[in-house]
């Protein structure tokens, strides 16, 4: 039996794990430096700005997704942006990943929000698929810019 709720301290570990997994899935493993102790820092500290859903079966976190609050000017409302979601190889098919989907929309209409977005990498067609078959389009007039480790340094030293 499947059961998704919001993520305890108790689940920190697993999801640890699972952005591993994921990392290694979008061959970027060597990329994480997340650690069980700043995860949890980051939902659970003084002041957490970052939320997580977990996916359990029979008493594993099977899959989980990690969000954050976003802000619309143009709509004038907050949103989610989902920043991971992700099931184990061995519970896909069997409607985990939609149940997390439907919790993250439901926190958005509970609260108000006007959106619930993400990003996919272009060439993950299972991911990409999902997403369509259960209503989100694609973007494809955005691009995502990131700027991090040490230009992110030079550009903080900036006058």
């Amino acid at each position: 039996m499947a059961e998704i709720r919001p993520a305890t301290a108790a689940d920190v570990p697993a999801m640890v794990g699972l952005v591993r997994e994921l990392a290694a899935y979008e061959r970027a493993a060597e990329e994480v430096e997340l650690t069980p102790e700043v995860l949890s820092s980051a939902l659970f500290g003084a002041q957490p700005a970052v939320f997580a859903h977990v996916a359990e079966v029979d008493g594993e976190v099977a899959g989980f997704a990690l969000w954050f609050v976003s802000f619309s000017t143009w709509l004038g409302r907050h949103g989610i942006y989902l920043e991971d979601l992700y099931v184990r190889p061995e519970h896909r098919g069997a409607g985990l990943g939609k149940a997390l989907l439907v919790a993250l929309a439901r926190v958005c209409v509970e609260r108000g929000y006007g959106r619930l977005e993400w990003s996919v990498l272009d060439w993950n067609k299972p991911a990409v698929d999902f997403y369509r078959a259960h209503g989100a389009v694609a973007q494809d007039e955005w691009t995502v810019f990131r700027v991090t480790g040490e230009p992110l340094r030079q550009l903080a030293a900036l006058g």
